[in-house]
């Protein structure tokens, strides 16, 4: 893979293939803002310039992306698949999506997403669910559904999204595409609408290993506007996710295999791709092992703990006086329960009042205080795994395939689709999916997680992985 590669897909071609998949009352249901216009006449001008001007030889001159409806943009909306920011303009862009601007990049649209990203399906958009381009009957997973389905469906080769608890991974997952979720602080949450600070990350969607490498690469770095955010100089990563050694691209490497990741939960079709995967890892030259992350069961309560706690606190701020829609009311505690009560749906609703609950007075020390200290535990479970000489952690990315739109109607059961990825988010470590196989013609993905700032050892792992696969046609 190549730069050049990426630079091949045009606006033009995105809009065809946009007309072609995503537009009317059968399509996939991607996008919820676009602008063609704006992004046809950016297009024309870096085709007009000069081949030897800066503004042409940028990384992404020219290439169009897709940006999740919680990223600010000063050119499109940024609604959070809800109706109390309908039609709403930042006066300030996201960070991450100035960084891809200035690489060159032309930003085509605004994707559709989960409510405030809490969801792993995007069926809880106020503006319809997103349909997944593989099989248009089932979800593309969620809560960044949207942008997964815009670079599975070839809309875009390039994608940010958002992960609280694996709303990255797991839709890459179910659409067969690559997602990535760095180590929390290497990318700027500046602009993005916070759900759990604490947890929330900028992510990347793309084809292949190398454009995500590359995605990364270009957003990560120090932000003064973000105090989360690390000084850590950005390695080369896209020289990381370049296969060199055909042979053994990966002697020396050690990975874990959690064995906390593969019970009964687990999909058997989806087991059995992830043995696969791990046999042609030992065949590129990795040793594998089997480690143990004994708190793994207990990270879904945390998180559904920590998260609606700091999304009750976070969401406070939407009550129709500052910016957004507003209810008329005669008083205004009338107007504040009018506006949240229609603004808001019903997953939202449901975690504020889970979050309010826990802490509240009396619950404060039996729910958050005690989740945060099983949280540490979580993190000390990985950081003696990497210190005991684990170069990088391979699992399945989601316990099932991509599963029917309304299939799913226990909130419970929606939370379990994410039991494999919300241990990186409460880590804050690197993880991302790529496609390992198919089951019933569904693609599935498989997971590394690697040390804290070491995307490079992950994007190495994950390329060798990927040609693999490609040179047998096993993905």
């Amino acid at each position: 893979m190549s730069v050049e590669s990426l630079k091949a897909h045009s606006v033009k071609a995105a809009w065809l293939q946009y007309d072609a998949v995503d537009a009317g009352p059968t399509g996939l249901n991607a996008f919820l803002s676009v602008d063609r216009e704006g992004s046809l006449t950016a297009a024309a001008s870096i085709a007009a310039t000069p081949h030897t001007t800066a503004s042409l030889t940028a990384d992404l001159a020219g290439v169009p992306v897709a940006i999740k409806d919680n990223l600010a943009t000063l050119t499109l909306p940024t609604t959070c698949g809800s109706r109390i920011l309908e039609g709403y303009v930042s006066p300030y862009e996201a960070t991450a999506v100035r960084k891809l601007r200035e690489a060159g990049a032309i930003v085509i649209g605004k994707t559709n997403m989960d409510e405030f990203a809490m969801g792993s399906s995007t069926e809880n958009s106020a503006y319809g669910p997103t349909r997944n381009p593989v099989d248009r009957s089932r979800v593309p997973g969620g809560s960044s559904g949207g942008s997964a389905a815009a670079v599975a469906s070839g809309v875009v080769r390039l994608a940010l999204g958002s992960e609280t608890g694996g709303s990255v991974r797991q839709p890459a997952a179910f659409c067969g595409i690559v997602g990535v979720k760095p180590t929390y602080g290497r990318v700027s949450r500046f602009g993005l609408v916070a759900y759990a600070s604490s947890l929330d990350h900028v992510g990347v969607f793309a084809q292949n290993v190398f454009d995500a490498a590359l995605g990364v690469e270009l957003i990560a770095g120090h932000d003064p506007y973000d105090a989360t955010c690390s000084e850590r100089p950005v390695p080369a990563l896209r020289q990381s996710a370049v296969v060199t050694d055909h042979a053994q691209p990966l002697a020396g490497l050690v990975v874990g295999r959690p064995v906390e990741y593969f019970t009964d939960a687990l999909d058997p079709r989806i087991h059995a791709h992830c043995d696969a995967s791990l046999e042609r890892l030992r065949a590129l030259g990795a040793v594998v092992r089997d480690v143990s992350l004994p708190h793994t069961s207990l990270a879904i309560p945390v998180y559904y703990v920590l998260a609606p706690a700091e999304a009750s606190s976070n969401l406070a701020r939407y009550d129709g006086v500052r910016y957004g829609q507003r209810r008329s009311a005669d008083g205004l505690r009338e107007m504040y329960e009018r506006t949240r009560t229609g603004g808001f749906g019903a997953e939202v609703t449901r975690r504020i009042l889970l979050g309010t609950y826990v802490l509240s007075a009396g619950y404060y020390d039996a729910y958050y205080r005690r989740a945060q200290t099983v949280r540490e535990l979580i993190t000390q479970d990985f950081e003696r795994v990497f210190a005991d000489g684990v170069h990088v952690l391979f699992t399945p990315t989601a316990p099932t395939p991509a599963f029917r739109i309304g299939e799913v109607s226990d909130p419970y059961d929606m939370y379990l689709s994410d039991i494999y990825t919300v241990t990186a988010n409460l880590a804050g470590i690197p993880a991302m999916s790529q496609p390992i196989g198919l089951v019933d013609g569904l693609p599935v993905g498989g997971q590394f997680m690697a040390a804290r700032f070491d995307e490079a050892t992950m994007f190495k792992a994950a390329a060798a992985l990927e040609y693999a696969l490609t040179a047998e046609g096993g993905a």
